[in-house]
């Protein structure tokens, strides 16, 4: 069975909020692809406190300047299509308030018949907590923790109800109920994160950015599922950084799957793409020779 494919919708300042991510969105569907994913990031600093993902030396990438609202671009996509499904990758979960989230996740999986990922992280950006965080930095583990179990609650059945840290929920009537079960899918790369994952989720979202670091981080993982007792697989949706060079790209793509049982391919291009035009020729391209590559 092929490994399905996913495309990051074009969320970056450059391109058209009401026009780029509907064409897109629209091309992938015709092309074959199984999914489309829009990622976080809620301001650019011009003197940012943390260096970028928290790497000493590494400055800020240009394309996280004025990203699109994830689950804005999600209902877009969500508007033009019938069968991709609709995943954050990844949506930083305390950068909002639980049952606000809940609902809104909730909402668009029952508008978009069942088709939505819920991709959550803890975010690693100190600046974006200053401007955006519900709980301190410190605090945005057990924030994560409290949103999955609020999430849990306002997707189950009513009444609904719910006594925490973050919020308080009296037994009520809570709609719209998802179409179906949600999947929860979490970005991880700690032994507290891989705990969470084991427990909580149904499976893993990392990027690709080398190899022997993510063999290595999935076999602890695997470890930690085992010692918590987890029987049920953990899926893998994998986010490939690409350049648009789609011979270099199916090489990229072939050592990682070699590595890592991956169920699910996410391209992340738009990002040095310059036009919509040229992401859907690109798009086109990059999955035949995917799928000649038997990925």
């Amino acid at each position: 069975m092929s490994i399905r494919l996913g495309l990051d919708l074009p969320v970056q300042k450059w391109f058209s909020i009401g026009y780029d991510i509907t064409e897109v969105a629209m091309a992938a569907e015709e092309l074959g692809y199984d999914s489309l994913w829009a990622g976080e990031r809620v301001l650019f600093p011009e003197s940012p406190v943390d260096d970028m993902y928290g790497i000493p030396g590494l400055p800020w990438a240009d394309h996280y300047r004025s990203n699109a609202d994830p689950l804005v671009a999600l209902t877009l996509a969500a508007s033009v299509t019938r069968r991709v499904q609709l995943g954050t990758n990844v949506l930083v979960a305390p950068f909002h308030q639980p049952f606000q989230l809940a609902r809104a996740l909730a909402s668009l999986d029952k508008a978009s018949g069942g088709r939505v990922i819920a991709g959550l992280g803890t975010g690693w950006s100190h600046d974006e907590y200053s401007a955006a965080g519900v709980v301190p930095f410190g605090a945005r583990g057990a924030a994560l923790t409290e949103t999955l179990d609020i999430c849990a609650a306002v997707w189950g059945p009513d009444p609904v109800s719910y006594d925490g840290t973050l919020s308080t929920i009296a037994p009520s009537e809570v709609g719209p109920k998802p179409a179906r079960r949600i999947p929860v899918l979490l970005a991880a790369n700690t032994v507290a994160a891989f705990r969470r994952l084991a427990d909580r989720a149904d499976g893993w979202i990392p990027v690709a950015t080398d190899a022997e670091f993510l063999a290595g981080q999935w076999k602890q993982l695997q470890a930690v599922a085992a010692e918590r007792g987890r029987e049920r697989p953990i899926s893998v949706t994998l986010i490939l950084p690409c350049q648009g060079d789609p011979g270099q790209t199916v090489r990229d793509a072939v050592q990682f799957t070699q590595v890592v049982p991956v169920d699910e391919l996410v391209l992340s291009l738009s990002s040095s793409m310059s036009s919509a035009p040229q992401l859907i020729d690109t798009i086109g391209t990059l999955r035949v020779a995917l799928r000649v590559a038997a990925i």
